[in-house]
This record gives C-alpha cells, structure tokens and sequence, in this order.
C-alpha cells in the first residue's frame, strides 16, 4: 500500500476556486441550478461575465474528443446486456480493437452522475486505442439514454434507484468479462460517481475484479468494504474536500484487511480534472493519472 501526495505546476486559471466549489455542489445535487447561477452573478463586481464563468464549468464536449469514434484502429457498437437483478436489460458502448488478433484484458467504463456522456465514451475509445476491450454501460439506457444533456441526464440519474444501477454495472461487469475475446481478465475505471461503482465492484465481486482505478470516488457501504481485496489505484484531486473527507477513514480499513491499494493525491486541482471537457480539466496532471492507469492495467491484467 502507498499513498503519493503530487505537486504538478498548472497554469493560473483566472476563475476563482470559489466558482469551481459552487458548480461541485450544482452537480452533485447540493444546491439546485437557481442558486448556483445566483451565486456565479456574485462575481461580476470582480469584472467576470456569465456567460466566462459558465464556459468555463459547464462541459464542451467538442473538447474532450481525443480518439475519433471512426478511427480506423478501432470498432464501436452499442451492445444490451442482461441485468435481472437491475432493470432487467442495459447497454453500453462497446469498443475493440479492430485488428485484435487472439483475446484482450477488458474494461468496464463508468460516468458520472448524468449518464453516458461524450467524454465517457471517449475514454472507452482510449482504452481501446491501448489494446484495451472497453465497454462502458449507460445508467439511463432505462429511461431512454443520455439525453444529450448533463442537466437533463443529472435529473434522469437521480430519480433512478441506485441499488438497481448498481446491480446494472454488476451485470454489465459479467458480461464484458465473458466476452467472446476477453483474456478472462477484467478491469474497471469510474469518475465521480463511477469512481464510487469502482469501490463498489471491489467490495461486491472481489473475486471477480482484478483491477480498480476509482478517480475521485466515494468508497462503498462500509458493511461491503471489508471485503475489499484489490489491487485498486485510487486518485483524488487536492480541492475536492467532498470525497476526501472521506479517504481517512477508506484508507484505515483497507489497512486493516491487508487491502492491496495504491493511492495518490493531485495538489491544487478540482474534483473532475480528468474530464478535458470542463476548466476544471488540470492537463498535466490528468496525463500522469492517466499513464499511471494505463501502467497499472497493463500490470494487473496481463
């Protein structure tokens, strides 16, 4: 077990931190959508404009494209999955290597707390551009899908029940790894919300599960968490006191039952700096969690 507290200089982001808290709370359902603009309006007397504050928080998902969905090297369909125990029937977006000769480690995909947005999707393709089988679920497939909207597809999420969204990534988890080419190998990679199903997964099929990389993710029930076994690669950013008021707490327990776990904090970047779609995007720190995710996939799932 390790924990690696990084300092990676970023460039000065103009926005105050305060704008970046505020749109934390917006998104995980701790204010509602009036009293966060209310807030944002606030900071004109410090010379920003609405429409700078909210092109600055409010994805642009044109951004976060960094593989094609027609690259030539990969192939990429929706598949349904069963999910008795959930809502009977899921889907996701599947994406494989188009020249994969012989099998390949698989890797389940988790959103966030608004469905299968474009930046998820897009790091499916990543995934697979690596070698990767990817396979990432949409919570809202029920309800029709992601609505093609974070606001929308939040709304959708929440008035969902979340045991039978968790038992949608449990099934959809089985059926990757029974893909026709996987290796028998299964790993998992979650943001936020899909941080916290990573935690899940390793506390409800341990056995199952041979790689967990949760960012910025709450941990599972603490009835579950003692039979967390690992290995995980856990990354939290420095300003997210949400989830990291959680971490003292996580860590202890996984000390006690001999977890496997590697975790490492990212100084002075927000909760959701992976996601390339957003300011709250801390580039270089994102491509180092990154290389550290692909490193330790391709150690644990060989």
């Amino acid at each position: 077990m390790k924990q690696n507290t990084e300092s990676v200089s970023t460039s000065t982001r103009p926005i105050p931190q305060e704008a970046f808290d505020w749109y934390d709370e917006y998104a995980h359902g701790l204010i509602d959508r009036r009293e966060f603009l209310s807030r944002l309006s606030g900071l004109a007397v410090l010379g920003f404009t609405m429409t700078t504050l909210t092109s600055a928080l409010i994805p642009n998902y044109a951004l976060a494209e960094q593989v094609s969905f027609n690259d030539p090297s990969i192939k990429a369909t929706y598949e349904k999955f069963p999910s008795p125990k959930g809502h009977g029937e899921g889907q996701g977006y599947l994406v494989v290597p188009r020249e994969l000769k012989g099998t390949a480690p698989v890797v389940l995909v988790v959103h966030e707390n608004r469905g299968l947005n474009p930046y998820i999707k897009d790091v499916a393709r990543r995934l697979a551009a690596a070698g990767y089988i990817a396979f990432a679920p949409d919570a809202l497939f029920s309800l029709g899908g992601y609505p093609g909207n974070d606001d929308e597809g939040r709304e959708m999420q929440k008035s969902l029940s979340r045991e039978l969204i968790e038992e949608d990534f449990i099934a959809a988890a089985n059926f990757v790894k029974s893909h026709e080419k996987s290796n028998g190998k299964l790993g998992a990679v979650g943001f936020c919300f899909g941080g916290y199903i990573v935690n899940m997964l390793a506390a409800v099929i341990p056995d199952q599960l041979d790689a967990g990389v949760p960012f910025y993710g709450t941990p599972a029930a603490q009835d579950l968490r003692k039979n967390v076994k690992g290995p995980l690669l856990i990354h939290f950013a420095g300003i997210d006191k949400r989830v990291n008021a959680t971490w003292p707490e996580y860590e202890k327990e996984l000390k006690e039952i001999g977890a496997e776990y590697t975790a490492h904090i990212y100084e002075g970047v927000n909760h959701g700096f992976h996601n390339d779609s957003t300011g709250r995007y801390a580039e270089k720190e994102a491509e180092l969690a990154w290389s550290r995710t692909l490193e330790f996939f391709s150690k644990q799932l060989a």
